[in-house]
């Protein structure tokens, strides 16, 4: 079943269960997706999904900081349940050991002898890490290794 599939039958699910903290979720990310194709014009493959979800849950994790900064918990609360909803899209995520599996594998793959040469490493690591692993983590990691 292709993730827009799975998607819309949760809508579905939501609708029938009367879970509208759910249901607004999930329809703000249909919202989200139909509004990406028609600017691409452009019928979106499961990356493009994959790639709005994980845009959606970025934001809410900036949101959320955003409200714990301005002590507006109950707003916080929402925006961590919304990252919750929309996880569930996501792929398993990658485990420390994995990630730094990764990202020395990359390095050694590019050649990579210093923090110039942090695009070659972050270009193929983005690719094979889409959805499975937090990019500016990632950045992060590859920033140190390379720095050292």
């Amino acid at each position: 079943m292709s993730l827009k599939l799975r998607i819309q039958d949760d809508m579905k699910a939501a609708l029938r269960a009367k879970d509208s903290a759910r249901l607004s979720a999930i329809r703000m990310l249909i919202a989200a997706i139909k509004q990406r194709e028609i600017d691409e014009r452009v019928e979106l493959d499961e990356a493009g999904v994959m790639a709005t979800v994980e845009k959606l849950v970025k934001q809410r994790r900036d949101a959320a900081t955003q409200y714990d900064a301005g002590n507006r918990p109950e707003l916080a609360a929402a925006e961590r349940f919304e990252i919750e909803v929309l996880s569930a899209y996501l792929p398993a995520a990658l485990s420390d050991a994995e990630l730094d599996a990764a990202i020395d594998a990359a390095i050694a793959e590019s050649g990579a002898a210093g923090p110039a040469d942090m695009g070659r490493v972050m270009a193929p690591l983005k690719a094979r890490l889409a959805g499975r692993a937090d990019m500016s983590e990632v950045s992060r990691r590859v920033r140190a290794r390379l720095a050292s």
